[in-house]
């Protein structure tokens, strides 16, 4: 949001944060949410550089499209060990998994 607006919306009395302000999230909690996106990010990026459709991945994971879709969707029913395991089958190496889960990917 541009400087303009943003000031425009506080003089009427808006108040500007950002989620984890909104949603009173600690510092650990914000951060446990960014790697789960991150790693949600990757696995449908993989799939597709592989040219995989959803039931293609789901296939290798022994699990349902819909099961994919919710990974790809950063759902929070999915675990980070399911995350994990999604981007070992799609051949992410242990490089890969470091460098997003230290944000570098």
């Amino acid at each position: 949001m541009d400087k303009a607006k943003q000031k425009r919306l506080e003089q009427k009395g808006w108040k500007i944060g950002n989620v984890s302000e909104f949603l009173n999230l600690t510092p650990d909690e914000a951060t446990y949410i960014e790697l789960k996106l991150a790693l949600s990010r990757r696995v449908r990026a993989r799939r597709e550089h592989q040219r995989l459709t959803q039931l293609q991945l789901a296939q290798l994971l022994r699990s349902s499209q819909s099961r994919v879709a919710k990974i790809e969707a950063g759902d929070a029913s999915v675990s980070l060990d399911l995350l994990v395991r999604s981007l070992m089958a799609l051949g992410a190496s242990r490089k890969e998994l470091a460098q997003v889960i230290a944000g570098k990917a």
